[in-house]
């Protein structure tokens, strides 16, 4: 058997140990300590705009810390992307609240203004103005988040940035997360970097990220003994995993490097290939860290479909994997409200994932070219 090539697996550094071994020498085996701190400082340095980061178990629970911070609650209304993955919907149910579904638009496969301004609308009209918007830039594509922001600002509802796939992705020069008003990311095993789990949330001012850390330690008052006037949670990143992410800011622009080396590969792969699209950014204004390369599969034009590419490749030991289900279709979320057309529906049809990790090796590719050989050349 080959050996496994992954959609998106874990790239060490190299120093990611360095700071390990330093938390266990100064025994910050814990929520707080120094790599946390300093994990914290390289993001907001990075990010710039006068970000404040708050570094979390995961980027769910930042997305949760999102909704929270807003004042969603119960039987509140907030407008979702419905092409994403279920961790940009789960929260909204945490809190009790109503995700409204929005369709994408075929630029970027991000949230349609159109079909967005038309369900803020829609609701205010049923009398229930929609309490937050959140935005996803899928597969690291920044969305256009000018227009969204917009309509967000025309209408006063909040804007939760989704850049959980998009981290170091920027849209006319500015990185993406900023942009609204929480931004979320994601260090999960696949991401662009990694904390092997772990998200943050990014915050206007530091005001807002010191009431996100007193929430995601439990919510402890200022006493000598444990008292709680607020329901807490446990979302805290460990010192531990913080310093895996230390190493991994030093690598992160060489990363995004590789990943878009990965898709320009695909993009000279299928050039001559009537029916296959490769995901690129529209124009100059985006820049996109291309965290998966994916294609769009016309079956009219080639004769065979987006399955019968990934079984090509998972006969090759190869993953990989259709674009997101939408949100409106998933089993857990039936019967919400949606507004749109087709878009995502066609994308999740149509579409694929390909191998697409910075740690990819010119065998790898050659592999994967090999694969698709036997089906699509």
């Amino acid at each position: 058997m080959k050996t496994k090539i992954w959609l998106s697996s874990p790239h060490m550094g190299g120093d990611e140990i360095k700071y390990i071994k330093e938390a266990f020498q100064e025994n910050w085996i814990a929520p707080l300590g120094p790599n946390v701190t300093n994990f914290e400082e390289s993001l907001e340095n990075y990010l710039k705009e006068d970000s404040k980061v708050a570094c979390l178990s995961s980027g769910t629970a930042a997305l949760h810390m999102a909704l929270i911070l807003s004042g969603v609650g119960y039987d509140d209304e907030v407008l979702c992307q419905t092409f994403t993955f279920s961790a940009s919907a789960n929260p909204i149910i945490y809190q009790g609240a109503k995700p409204i579904f929005i369709d994408s638009e075929g630029d970027t496969w991000n949230m349609c203004p159109i079909y967005l301004e038309d369900a803020i609308k829609s609701r205010i009209a049923k009398g229930k103005k929609p309490k937050a918007i959140i935005l996803v830039h899928l597969y690291g594509m920044p969305a256009k988040i000018d227009e969204i922001a917009a309509i967000s600002k025309k209408y006063g509802i909040i804007l939760i940035e989704d850049a959980a796939e998009a981290l170091g992705s920027t849209y006319k020069g500015k990185k993406c997360g900023t942009f609204g008003d929480y931004g979320v990311l994601s260090f999960n095993g696949n991401k662009i970097i990694t904390t092997s789990g772990g998200g943050a949330l990014v915050c206007k001012n530091n005001e807002q990220k010191q009431k996100a850390i007193f929430l995601s330690t439990q919510a402890r008052d200022n006493a000598p003994h444990y008292q709680h006037s607020q329901i807490g949670y446990n979302y805290r990143m460990s010192n531990v995993l913080a310093g895996i992410g230390r190493g991994q800011m030093e690598v992160l622009d060489n990363h995004i490097q590789l990943r878009r080396n990965n898709q320009q590969f695909y993009v000279h792969l299928f050039k001559d290939i009537k029916g296959i699209k490769v995901f690129q950014e529209p124009d100059t204004n985006f820049f996109s860290n291309h965290w998966l390369s994916c294609i769009v599969i016309d079956e009219s034009i080639t004769g065979y479909n987006r399955e019968d590419v990934r079984l090509a490749l998972e006969d090759q030991n190869i993953e990989s994997r259709p674009l997101w289900k939408p949100m409106h279709l998933q089993p857990v979320f039936k019967n919400k409200d949606y507004y749109g057309g087709k878009v995502s529906e066609n994308l999740f049809d149509q579409g694929l994932c390909l191998p697409s990790g910075s740690n990819l090796s010119d065998i790898d590719r050659d592999r994967v070219f090999s694969a698709l050989r036997t089906i699509v050349f």
